[in-house]
Formats: structure tokens, sequence, C-alpha cells
């Protein structure tokens, strides 16, 4: 696929529905996990213009920053710290509309309002997190779980 990615307009579904066949050519008969974390994130970026897309990877016994798009984050997340941590001790998807009001919330970026984080399995062993952050309370739904799920099923 050309590395030229097409933006499309309309409703939260238009847009992933357009974006997602984008994405699936990007990262089939690509081996690196690296490189397709990392268009991913790109790709997720460039379509919603989100404060903050990215992974962390299992690495023992903590979540370690992977490839993102955004401002600096934080590098190591315990398992059931924050709302990372907590997806991943869940195996789970999590959907926060405020922050601010999530118990013991980790404040990367002080411009975050809500979040959604969305585990990624092999086997059925969580081994990362696509962490996605908005500006805007309230930004995420059941659409872009369903829809983030999805993209995360294909690395596994």
């Amino acid at each position: 696929m050309a590395e030229d990615l097409h933006i499309a307009q309309g409703d939260k579904t238009a847009q992933y529905t357009s974006l997602l066949p984008q994405i699936k050519a990007l990262i089939t008969g690509e081996p690196d996990e690296t490189a397709n974390l990392a268009n991913i994130t790109a790709a997720l970026k460039e379509q919603f213009n989100w404060l903050w897309v990215g992974f962390y990877l299992v690495k023992q016994d903590e979540l370690v920053l992977g490839p993102f798009q955004g401002p600096i984050a934080c590098t190591r997340i315990r398992k059931g710290k924050g709302v990372c941590g907590t997806a991943w001790a869940n195996a789970a998807a999590l959907i926060v509309p405020d922050v601010e009001a999530f118990p013991g919330h980790i404040a990367c970026s002080s411009l975050s309002r809500s979040e959604i984080v969305v585990p990624l399995k092999r086997n059925g062993e969580v081994v990362g997190v696509l962490d996605v952050d908005s500006t805007e309370l309230n930004k995420f739904d059941e659409t872009d779980q369903r829809f983030l799920e999805e993209i995360v099923s294909w690395l596994a």
C-alpha cells in the first residue's frame, strides 16, 4: 500500500469504515510488530486527531511504552494501576468519560480528559494495550471500542 492515508469525513462509523481497510493493508504481510504498531498509531492519530494514541507492551510485571503518536508519555505502568493497568488486569476494554473521576488515574498529560484502553491479547493472554486519550470529555463510546478491538485483533 502507498504511504498515503485517505482521511475520511463523516460520522465516526464512516471514518472507521474507511480507515480499517487502510490499516489492514498497511500491516498485512509485514512481520515486524514495531512497524505495525507504529503505523496503526499514526493512522489513528491522523484520522481522528486524538491527543495521544499508542501501545503499551507487557514486559515482565509492567506495561512498557511502545510505539505512539502524541506528547511524551509515561514509560512504565504497573498492573492494576491507572486506566491502562486496570484494563490489563481485567483483560477488558475500559472507556473512561472523565479521567479526573477515575480512581488512581495516572496523568501522563494534563490535557487528557477522556480515555479508552483496549487490551491486545494473544492466546487468551494480555500482551499489551492500545491506549487513546482525548482532550474532550466523553469522547469515546462503544463504537470506538468495537472498531479498536477489531484492529487489535489483527495483531493476535
